[in-house]
C-alpha cells in the first residue's frame, strides 16, 4: 500500500513564515499534493541537440542579447560551454 504524503500546514512553509506581511491573513491553504512530478530526465553521455540558431534581424538580436545577459546576471541561466 502507498503511504499518503504528510499534509503540510501553512506554518510549515518557511517562505510564508519569513514574509508574513506579504501574504493575506486568510489563506485557503496549500494546494493538494500532486501525483505527477515534472522533471527532465537526463541520459548520461547524451549531448543536447546542437543546431545553428535561426537568423534574427539586428533589433531582435540586440533584444535577445540583452535578455540573455540579464538572465545570466540574475543567475537564472548559465553558459553551456
Amino acid at each position: 500500500t502507498e503511504k499518503e504524503p504528510a499534509k503540510k500546514q501553512l506554518q510549515d512553509v518557511l517562505v510564508i513564515c519569513n514574509f508574513l506581511e506579504v501574504f493575506p491573513d486568510d489563506l485557503p491553504g496549500l494546494p493538494p499534493p500532486q501525483q505527477v512530478e515534472f522533471k527532465i530526465e537526463l541520459i548520461l553521455g547524451v549531448a543536447p541537440v546542437a543546431r545553428a540558431p535561426y537568423r534574427l534581424v539586428p533589433s531582435e538580436l540586440k533584444e535577445l542579447s540583452g535578455q540573455l545577459k540579464e538572465l545570466s546576471e540574475k543567475g537564472f541561466i548559465r553558459s553551456g560551454s
